[in-house]
């Protein structure tokens, strides 16, 4: 959903003062509550709703053409007790009008541990990247930038465990270390498929402005090919043009995937309910595909996007994406490219309720669904709704 964030600045006072837990770039702070206290709190529930009709189908879509169910959610969170609390996300879509049921995410989180370290075990989304650790309804497009939905299958989650540390500085400075069993970005054999480490910094420039960089390096051990009995090789690599892939897995891997991003906020005075405009940016990176793979066997792919909040209930976005493919046929690779321009218009009555019209252009080579197309898409919040993440 479109409706501002908070500086850092306003958001960490607001963390300290109203709320027991609350994200802010994936920190996760708590205030302290006795166990019988926590015990007495009912789960929050909340439920997204997302609907849309798209005119066109595009290429590495994960949302089919005409009248459709995006990415729509039902979660329950709650404080334990003083020293944990959980959330469980279900998630509903429709691909090749079948519905599917998916867990997205049931962990635990740890509550106040010294030194700024937390805990979280179970299933959840990886903080890799900007957009990859914010759940889809907090967008701003309708759907995650090409090489996003073709890196990440629009966005990376996975069962596992995950460690972070707030260093004590004057800025905002995390770091962080995830590891997952991979199977929900590809195939493989491994217990521990997938690493991740990342590290994120940001501040206050001003009242007015803001700013957050990160950078994140995943690693995947489940990618290279491996021979059957038979001589026959089972390429864990292999990519395909995803016209209706799943949103929980990964069209193109490679065994590493770097991601670099920079966001920067301004709103006069802080007042982000008035006005607020946001430049955010992402380069990914991959590569070693498979054991095939030459150095110039890659996946690259970057996008920029400005929003502008110009008034409290109407925003405004353009962004821009380019990405580059090596999908893999045998001991060979093929070249694909995709540019993508989204132009997005969008109305929002309230924090919980938002009608988006959105524009995208595509310019591909190797890809036979490239299109323009229209959307229209509603995301709507029924029950409880935290803040969102910076």
């Amino acid at each position: 959903m479109p409706y501002p964030s908070l500086p850092f600045s306003f958001a960490l006072r607001r963390v300290f003062r109203f709320r027991p837990t609350i994200s802010l770039a994936t920190l996760t702070l708590a205030l302290p509550a006795t166990g019988a206290m926590a015990n007495e709190l009912n789960p929050d529930v909340s439920l997204t709703l997302d609907g849309y009709y798209k005119q066109n189908d595009t290429a590495l879509s994960h949302r089919d053409q005409g009248f459709g169910l995006g990415h729509t959610e039902l979660s329950l969170s709650s404080p334990i007790d003083d020293l944990f609390s959980g959330r469980l996300t279900a998630v509903f879509e429709e691909h090749d009008g079948e519905s599917e049921v998916l867990i997205e995410e049931a962990y635990l989180q740890t509550n106040g541990l010294p030194a700024g370290l937390s805990v979280r075990a179970g299933r959840f989304l990886s903080q890799v990247g900007y957009l990859n650790g914010r759940h889809l309804h907090e967008d701003d497009f309708v759907e995650r930038p090409a090489a996003y939905r073709a890196l990440l299958g629009s966005h990376y989650y996975d069962t596992g465990l995950r460690l972070n540390a707030l260093l004590p500085t004057p800025f905002f400075w995390q770091i962080g270390a995830e590891a997952f069993s991979g199977n929900q970005l590809s195939e493989g054999d491994e217990d521990i498929g997938v690493y991740t480490v990342n590290t994120r910094v940001g501040g206050d420039l001003s009242v007015s402005q803001s700013w957050q960089a990160g950078l994140s390096y995943l690693h995947n051990r489940q990618t290279s090919a491996e021979a059957d009995e038979g001589g026959h090789h089972h390429d864990h690599g292999h990519s395909h043009e995803a016209g209706h892939a799943h949103s929980h897995g990964a069209s193109y891997t490679g065994e590493n995937l770097y991601i670099a991003d920079a966001v920067w906020k301004w709103s006069p005075n802080g007042n982000t309910r008035e006005q607020q405009v946001t430049l955010s940016a992402e380069y990914l990176y991959a590569d070693d595909l498979n054991e095939f793979a030459t150095s110039d066997d890659v996946h690259e792919g970057w996008y920029v996007s400005a929003v502008h909040q110009f008034s409290p209930q109407w925003s405004a976005g353009l962004r821009y994406g380019e990405v580059e493919l090596s999908e893999a046929h045998g001991d060979h690779f093929h070249k694909q490219d995709l540019q993508e321009t989204d132009v997005m218009l969008s109305w929002s009555r309230s924090h919980f309720s938002t009608v988006r019209l959105q524009y995208t252009h595509q310019s591909a080579t190797g890809f036979s669904k490239a299109d323009n197309t229209v959307a229209v898409q509603y995301v709507m919040s029924l029950g409880a709704h935290g803040a969102h993440g910076y």
